[in-house]
């Protein structure tokens, strides 16, 4: 009942809360894809930089997001600029690796056979890796948008606000009423985004590949 009186009371707070999650989250996920997918394909033609720019990604994954958005206060300040560059940094590995793997698991008797029909090494990418490295490469991105959805509610402790504004505040305040919006709106999130992503990669995946 409290829970419920909550929300009622409170719902244009949740949908501004909700929205600014999905802001932050949408643009560092976006850069991520706009970014690590190139850099992906990139590293499968230079392989001997694959361990290197792995290894840099790697170990952003690796620091706390806390203490993350604690080294980046003194040079950054606080905000969503601040939260969407950690999570720009912490999306970076899974679609890198992805995109790298998905597309170095393609048969190389379809990359002969393009090359037979005259393709270059651009309609080669086009028509024959990225679409059968598709699934792996989506698979990247929607591990990455997970993670960051979650991740984002620690945006809150650096005033970027989204939903973790209200996991903090009902933690401050003992309202589990709050920290449950909260929360559940972030899992929720989280279900919706990778059913869409999901969705998505069905779309685009040739139907010769489904």
């Amino acid at each position: 009942m409290q829970l419920l009186n909550y929300v009622q009371n409170n719902m244009n707070n949740i949908i501004r809360l909700t929205i600014e999650h999905l802001q932050i989250t949408g643009i560092s996920i976006i850069t991520a894809i706009i970014i690590g997918v190139p850099l992906g394909i990139f590293v499968t033609r230079y392989k001997r930089l694959a361990d290197p720019i792995l290894a840099t990604a790697n170990v952003f994954q690796t620091i706390p997001s806390i203490a993350f958005f604690g080294l980046l206060i003194p040079f950054l300040g606080i905000g969503k600029e601040t939260a969407i560059l950690v999570l720009f940094l912490y999306a970076l590995l899974p679609i890198i690796k992805n995109t790298y793997t998905g597309i170095n698991e393609v048969s190389q008797s379809l990359i002969d056979a393009g090359r037979g029909m005259g393709m270059t090494n651009f309609q080669i990418l086009r028509m024959v890796e990225l679409p059968q490295s598709l699934a792996v490469i989506m698979a990247g991105v929607r591990i990455a948008t997970v993670i960051n959805i979650g991740s984002a509610t620690i945006a809150a402790y650096i005033g970027a606000g989204g939903l973790g504004e209200l996991i903090f505040k009902g933690i401050q305040m003992y309202r589990n009423d709050m920290i449950l919006v909260g929360a559940v709106l972030a899992a929720l999130l989280a279900v919706i985004a990778d059913k869409l992503l999901g969705y998505v990669e069905f779309k685009f995946t040739p139907r010769g590949i489904k």
